[in-house]
């Protein structure tokens, strides 16, 4: 016998299971306290996944719609107006890579109104287009009620409405008796179209044939916009001949652009909001690990007899900081499961209602649980410092 006392021995499992007692005890204070840590991490979880959905559906999209150009009129070295040859469809369609062309006409001054009562300034900013029949199969576009045009109504006052005019219009349906004012006599409407993201201006317009528009809306025959689709290979190819071929006589009055880029360039655009969510995120969960302190440093007011009496019965200062860490740390990653679990739910929910693939970033799971954890040390470092020097007589003494 040397006479020394036994040195206490507190094991991991034992800590976990008194750490967890404490926090059942109180329940309520314990989930309200995870809950900043929770909303925290399923916002920023939700944004990523969110976001990560938004792309791949992109990215699927830019898939099947990145071989798709378009030939636009631009201006000459005057700066006037230098419209497309009526050779420019036929010429393009000549270039071997090239799948499909078909052509819009943009009629200036024409409006379309529900009926002829409708003022003229309340015709909602609904353009006018002459369209060939072949322009929904070139756009990979559909028709939502109706049909589109066709070589026969496309010689007689007949329109088609793109998604976002017919919601101006307020029609949702199509009816032999459905029609709208346009150009100063009334169009059949005999479809309604589907959005066409690569094309917005198509969802915004009515379409009219060509034939009807050169005899009765003065469109004159000239096409102001064409599109394309060509060999997926051969995309940059194509676009490096396209002026040259479209109006050979002046190449440098005709714009080409590839609609999918655009499309790229405006979701890296919506991205620039994901830094901000995050940033709130990286605040709701500072917030909690703020709450947590705070309920850790009350909790350790609240237990100093308990503290005193551990300490009297052996249990050293790590061993009491151990355990308020632990409680900190468990009650954190608590928070921190949770907000997983609800940032999956809201990522799966968002891409349901949408039609988008669900995507939740593996990392970003492992991250969220990681920072959880983190939070959890941090915000329980001081409490348990301050449990861990309570003097034993002191601490007995506690009311």
């Amino acid at each position: 016998m040397t006479g020394l006392t036994p040195r206490s021995r507190l094991r991991a499992a034992d800590v976990l299971r008194t750490s967890a007692t404490s926090l059942l005890a109180r329940a309520w204070r314990a989930a309200l306290s995870a809950l900043g840590i929770a909303l925290g991490i399923a916002a920023a979880l939700a944004v990523l996944g969110v976001s990560a959905s938004s792309r791949a559906h992109l990215l699927a999209e830019l898939g099947a719609e990145g071989n798709l150009l378009t030939v636009s009129a631009g201006q000459d070295n005057t700066g006037a107006p230098a419209p497309l040859p009526l050779t420019a469809a036929p010429m393009i369609r000549r270039i071997p890579p090239v799948q499909s062309v078909s052509a819009v006409g943009y009629l200036p001054g024409v409006t379309v109104r529900r009926t002829a009562a409708v003022p003229v300034i309340d015709s909602g900013g609904i353009s006018v287009l002459a369209a060939q029949p072949g322009l929904l199969r070139t756009l990979g576009g559909g028709v939502a009620r109706g049909v589109f045009l066709n070589a026969a109504t496309s010689h007689y006052p007949a329109a088609v409405l793109g998604a976002v005019a017919a919601r101006t219009l307020g029609i949702a349906t199509v009816t032999p008796q459905t029609q709208v004012y346009l150009g100063g006599q009334y169009f059949t409407v005999t479809g309604i179209l589907r959005p066409v993201p690569l094309a917005p201006e198509i969802d915004e317009a009515a379409l009219v044939g060509f034939p009807v528009a050169n005899s009765s809306l003065d469109l004159g025959g000239h096409p102001t916009e064409l599109y394309l689709r060509t060999d997926p290979d051969q995309v940059q190819a194509v676009a490096q001949v396209l002026p040259f071929t479209a109006n050979p006589a002046l190449p440098e009055g005709v714009q080409v652009s590839q609609p999918s880029l655009l499309l790229a360039a405006r979701a890296k655009a919506k991205s620039a909001l994901t830094g901000l969510f995050l940033a709130l995120g990286a605040v709701a969960v500072l917030v909690g690990g703020v709450g947590i302190a705070n309920i850790m440093v009350i909790s350790v007011l609240e237990r100093r007899p308990e503290i005193g009496l551990r300490r009297a019965l052996g249990a050293t200062r790590r061993q009491v900081g151990a355990q308020f860490v632990t409680e900190s740390v468990l009650l954190s990653a608590l928070g921190g499961a949770g907000g997983v679990v609800l940032g999956i739910a809201v990522t799966a929910g968002y891409a349901l209602v949408v039609e988008q693939p669900i995507v939740v970033p593996a990392p970003a799971v492992a991250a969220g649980i990681a920072v959880a954890v983190i939070v959890g040390v941090l915000a329980g470092a001081y409490p348990a410092a301050r449990a861990a020097r309570l003097p034993p007589a002191e601490a007995l003494r506690a009311p």
